[in-house]
């Protein structure tokens, strides 16, 4: 039973006591932003009730100082990192079309065939993942531009086999091809392989805007493919089409898909770049659609999610509002040394240079964003993965030859 509040109760005892109920915040940490905006704005503090001893008051979890270190330089357009199993980072960069892998003895170039790399605008040599079998059969996957039949190009996804030196890469097994590519604006293009063996794809939409409402167009989706084989998951929603693309598509109605991660409870969630406005974070369900459709021509006018299209469109779970601030590559965080980091989907970001760390609800609610000062001090922010250990690995796109790995970690003790 609860021992009522008495009226004698001294005003400085029960402020300080108020003070004890209070959220902590870590060194180094931002106010968290109101979940209804893209804003940095400090949001309301709910009302709290204090009551005397006997009851005591347990502090949430703070948030972290962190630490950033860099681990390679000298970069142009680093697009994606992956680790690989046995150490080493495997790093993409679009321009150059380069592979290279970092280690405690630097950065070396992989004797990687570059030449069949498209390179235009936003497409080049992007997105990476690694094979869950890795350590056996040297394999990891990529998605790139492609020089396609006469003067036409692609985007593929391809499958190597890194050579057991470590400098040379081999295979060249084509799993996925014909993603439409025109000028090469919106070439996506990020792989993730999920808990379950699926590689999925988030593509962009090739400033075509026919191609994200179409279903028989691998641009504006995410395809889910066998990465074994190149066939589509048996499980994906139009699986037994006649129409050999459709097959693939997973979800619809995308813009420019930026970065894929599955969250501890298996949910798979999207990170997509708007027009004028409305970058979005969303939930991804099987076979829905997520409204963008720029016809007639391309019209960024409209809405992201355009709910007067027929059928059910699914609203995204965070937007920027307008001005979009390009977010990118995200992960959940995982680990107890986050502290309220964890479980909270960080989002790498380009035009905001910045990191926000997301928090959703059980049911894919945002509640709130944190922005940690020290990470907005990096500039453009293009991918962000979890090593093992728990820090993360970021990279750098601010072109020029002066991006760079970074590794982010929160401070112990």
């Amino acid at each position: 039973m609860r021992t009522p509040v008495v009226a004698s109760l001294v005003a400085s005892s029960l402020l300080a006591l108020t003070a004890a109920l209070l959220p902590a915040t870590g060194a180094g940490a931002e106010p968290a932003v109101p979940v209804g905006s893209g804003a940095s704005a400090v949001g309301p503090t709910a009302p709290m009730t204090a009551y005397p001893s006997p009851v005591t008051a347990r502090a949430p979890r703070p948030f972290p100082a962190l630490q950033v270190t860099t681990l390679a330089d000298g970069l142009d357009h680093a697009w994606d990192v992956q680790e690989l199993p046995g150490g080493g980072l495997l790093v993409s960069e679009r321009d150059r079309a380069r592979l290279s892998i970092v280690d405690d003895g630097g950065t070396r170039t992989l004797d990687f065939p570059s030449d069949r790399v498209w390179v235009s605008g936003e497409t080049g040599l992007m997105g990476l993942a690694v094979d869950p079998g890795f350590e056996d059969n040297r394999r990891f996957y990529t998605c790139q531009g492609s020089n396609a039949a006469g003067d036409r190009h692609d985007v593929r996804v391809v499958a190597w086999r890194l050579g057991q030196d470590g400098t040379t890469v081999g295979g060249a097994d084509v799993l996925l091809k014909g993603i439409q590519a025109t000028s090469g604006r919106h070439g996506g293009c990020r792989l993730l392989v999920t808990d379950r063996g699926a590689l999925l794809v988030g593509t962009g939409d090739a400033a075509v805007g026919a191609n994200p409402q179409d279903r028989t167009s691998l641009n504006g989706k995410v395809l889910r493919l066998d990465p074994r084989t190149g066939r589509p998951s048996a499980a994906n929603p139009w699986a037994g089409s006649e129409n050999r693309k459709k097959r693939y598509v997973l979800t619809y109605g995308h813009r420019n898909v930026q970065g894929l991660a599955q969250r501890a409870d298996g949910s798979l969630w999207s990170v997509e770049h708007g027009s004028y406005r409305d970058d979005e974070v969303n939930l991804l369900r099987r076979g829905a659609n997520y409204g963008w459709d720029p016809r007639p021509g391309y019209d960024e006018s409209v809405p992201m999610t355009d709910f007067s299209l027929p059928g059910k469109q699914r609203a995204a779970r965070w937007r920027s509002g307008n001005p979009t601030i390009a977010p990118s590559g995200a992960t959940f965080i995982r680990g107890a040394a986050w502290g309220r980091y964890r479980g909270r989907l960080a989002v790498a970001v380009l035009g905001g240079t910045r990191m926000m760390f997301q928090a959703y609800d059980g049911k894919g609610r945002l509640t709130d964003v944190r922005v940690p000062p020290v990470l907005r001090e990096q500039g453009r922010l293009r991918s962000v993965t979890q090593l093992a250990d728990g820090a993360l690995v970021v990279t750098t796109d601010n072109g020029g030859g002066a991006d760079r790995v970074l590794r982010v970690e929160p401070v112990r003790g």
